[in-house]
């Protein structure tokens, strides 16, 4: 039944493929560009304009539901939208050598996200709308929440239909009616215990089909009954371990577990739900959008950079790289896409002569400059001070061309220490984080930075928090640091040195609490009230030494071992040979004198036979770059 809500507000803040040349000159290829979207299709303009349309609308009502005017996306954002099923299908992913049946698609990645779309079939939108949830959350919630609840939302946000007038939001499919009849209902119990690492969560079947229909149904049930502001109360027993999912549930909601299976189980054979209109959102621009024609390299350059981003073409790619470099030598899209193909590759050779290319035919793409920058903190080069100031200015261009690159200003962060300003540094990590908040490599990378300034306390929260992490990569090193950082902290409290040279002594007062501390602020649709639970109190620390760290563009490694050998001769950077069970290691220290040691007054050259600790990133099979050391 429909049902008008004014002022509807729901509780987002509850913690809450690629052949491309092959067809690309068989249609004019156009891009339309809203205030917030670029669409390029074969579909024609007015194909175009309705799709941009759309997704402008969508961007609005997710504000509307936030509360809030300004909505961020984490990633930029590319839509590619066909004019057939068999154009969508050279991009489909593979099964079995085959590509599947889609109507729309997602593909997701740090540099740039791509939504493909069927213009041909009825309903593209299902598929790309639930990401699209999912991108949207990642960019403007600050709080992780349970698999169940993430997913169950995206569902409810993906069925939001919207037209000039009227926003209808949470309508429930007939095919999760139709799932749940086949698999039967999970119990609730086991229900809330799924993870992101769990067996139900990531494999493929029945079972995870059954896990998304049941998780929105449940979604749908707690809104249509006014019992969202009540799971911040769940959220904060269950996040703090005081209980678990069955006294949570209980003490939350007032039922328990076996109770609420029954509820669920009569709400589904029911087979009645609310759904709620809303006008649609004021302020949405829907004319004057910019209309460009594309020649056959420019849109063959588009679909090739969306092989580069799936995991099924890449080589593709490059191969549709190199032949529209065939015909247009100087296309910069292409010149950066095949720069990006080799950086991916680790030739860090032929990845500069083609960045190099690209920004002498278009200085004003932002991902030109910052993968010039990355393919610098790549290079090992960071450790030459000469180098910094070129990869600064790199990173300041591309943030100029796109104010909202997270990426950009998480490397720029470690560019700013290693210059000797680490209170910028530390800034322009916050900043990356306030684009990003749920991005997991940056709340490490903020961690390990306050680690390095001889800030264990600061660093302590961030550690924990990332215990929980959806990388288990992280999550493991969260457990390792927290180790350190209690060491460190030891070592400081006992007045022993903790050797790390090079500091900058700075006073200065953090500014922003850490992702993780914001507050879950619960309104139900019908209730305007709204019930806000501080999730924990919000770090305030003073920060009194400083130094410099290394950048970190994967997940952090851990590994213990013996030293073979320490080779100086690449002052002051060192190579440290290490032994770990049936591995061999090789792993770039950059700068001796600003590397993290514990348990020795300072990096030795000296050093053989030596058990260590070291903490590190993968750059290529058998090597890394360190972050610290432990002598054992």
């Amino acid at each position: 039944m429909g049902r008008q809500l004014v002022g509807l507000v729901v509780p987002l803040a509850v913690r809450l493929f690629f052949a491309a040349p092959a067809f690309a000159g068989e249609a004019q290829w156009v891009e339309v560009k809203s205030p917030h979207f670029s669409v390029v299709t074969d579909g024609g303009e007015k194909r175009g304009r309705d799709v941009a349309i759309r997704f402008e609308q969508m961007r609005a009502v997710f504000g509307t539901l936030l509360v809030q005017t300004n909505v961020n996306l984490p990633v930029a954002l590319q839509i590619v939208a066909f004019r057939n099923t068999k154009e969508l299908r050279q991009f489909a992913p593979l099964w079995k050598g085959k590509p599947t049946e889609v109507a729309g698609l997602f593909l997701g990645n740090t540099d740039r996200s791509f939504i493909l779309l069927d213009l041909s079939v009825e309903n593209p939108w299902a598929v790309v709308f639930h990401e699209y949830a999912h991108q949207l959350m990642d960019g403007n919630l600050s709080m992780q929440m349970d698999p169940w609840f993430e997913e169950g939302f995206a569902e409810f946000f993906a069925s939001i239909e919207v037209d000039g007038k009227q926003a209808r939001v949470g309508k429930i499919p007939e095919d999760t009616y139709r799932i749940l009849q086949q698999t039967g209902l999970m119990k609730t119990a086991d229900l809330l215990r799924v993870q992101h690492n769990s067996r139900t969560y990531n494999e493929s079947g029945d079972r995870r089909g059954g896990f998304y229909a049941q998780s929105a149904m449940m979604v749908h049930y707690l809104y249509d009954n006014n019992l969202v502001p009540k799971l911040a109360k769940y959220f904060e027993l269950v996040d703090d371990k005081q209980d678990s999912v069955e006294d949570a549930l209980q003490q939350a909601l007032g039922m328990s577990p076996p109770q609420f299976d029954k509820t669920l189980r009569n709400y589904l054979s029911d087979g009645r739900y609310k759904y709620y209109q809303m006008p649609t959102p004021a302020g949405i621009v829907t004319t004057n959008y910019l209309t460009s024609t594309l020649g056959a390299a420019d849109s063959s350059a588009v679909l090739a950079d969306v092989h580069l981003h799936s995991p099924d073409y890449g080589q593709k790619a490059m191969d549709e790289y190199q032949a529209i470099l065939k015909t247009d030598a100087k296309n910069p899209s292409a010149l950066r896409g095949l720069g990006y193909a080799y950086l991916l590759k680790q030739n860090f050779e032929e990845a500069g002569k083609y960045f190099q290319q690209a920004a002498d035919g278009d200085s004003k793409d932002p991902r030109v400059h910052y993968y010039a920058a990355l393919l610098m903190s790549r290079e090992r080069i960071l450790g030459n001070a000469a180098n910094i100031p070129v990869m600064t200015k790199e990173l300041e261009t591309s943030i100029a061309l796109d104010s909202n690159y997270a990426d950009a200003y998480s490397l720029l962060a470690f560019a700013y220490t290693y210059a000797g300003d680490p209170a910028k540094g530390l800034q322009t990590m916050r900043k990356a984080i306030s684009l990003s908040p749920r991005n997991e490599t940056y709340i490490y990378n903020l961690a390990q930075m306050y680690l390095n300034n001889q800030n264990p306390d600061a660093a302590f929260p961030l550690f924990q928090f990332l215990q929980k992490a959806r990388n288990p990569a992280v999550a493991a090193q969260a457990r390792d640091m927290l180790e350190q950082a209690q060491k460190m902290k030891s070592a400081l409290a006992s007045g022993a040195t903790v050797m790390m040279s090079g500091m900058v002594r700075v006073n200065q007062e953090s500014p922003a609490a850490p992702p993780e501390k914001a507050k879950a602020t619960l309104k139900g649709p019908a209730d305007d009230a709204s019930t806000e639970t501080p999730v924990k109190a919000p770090l305030k620390t003073t920060i009194k030494e400083e130094t410099k760290t290394l950048p970190v563009s994967a997940p952090p490694r851990f590994v213990k071992g013996k030293l073979s050998s320490v080779d100086c001769s690449l002052a002051p950077g060192a190579i440290l040979t290490l032994t770990a069970g049936a591995r061999t290691l090789k792993l770039h220290v950059p700068d001796t004198k600003h590397v993290i040691v514990i348990g020795a007054d300072a990096f030795s050259c000296e050093w053989t036979n030596q058990k260590l600790a070291i903490n590190y990133v993968e750059t290529s099979p058998g090597g890394g770059e360190v972050m610290s050391v432990e002598v054992q």
